[in-house]
C-alpha cells in the first residue's frame, strides 16, 4: 500500500489529531539532515500535503513547515 492509498483511508480528523507528530518527524528529518527531496518521499510529508490540501486555510503548505523548521534549528 503506498503513502496516498493509506491516507486517504484515515479520516481528516485522524490527520488533524496526528499533525502535531507529522512537524515533529520533520523536524527529526531535518536534524538528519535529509534533503529535501528524501523528506518529500516521507509519510509525514504526505500527510501533510493531505491536511494543506483539505484544509488550506489551517494548515500551511508542508514546503513553508520545512523553511520555517529549516530556520528555527539553523539558528
Amino acid at each position: 500500500m503506498n503513502a496516498t492509498a493509506s491516507a486517504s483511508a484515515l479520516t481528516i480528523g485522524q490527520l488533524e489529531a496526528s499533525f502535531p507528530l507529522y512537524c515533529k518527524a520533520l523536524r527529526i528529518l531535518i536534524r538528519e539532515q535529509k534533503t529535501l527531496q528524501q523528506i518529500q518521499r516521507s509519510v509525514c510529508w504526505d500527510r501533510l500535503s493531505w491536511l494543506h490540501h483539505c484544509l488550506p486555510r489551517q494548515y500551511k503548505d508542508p514546503q513553508h513547515l520545512y523553511s520555517q523548521l529549516k530556520r528555527e534549528i539553523s539558528a
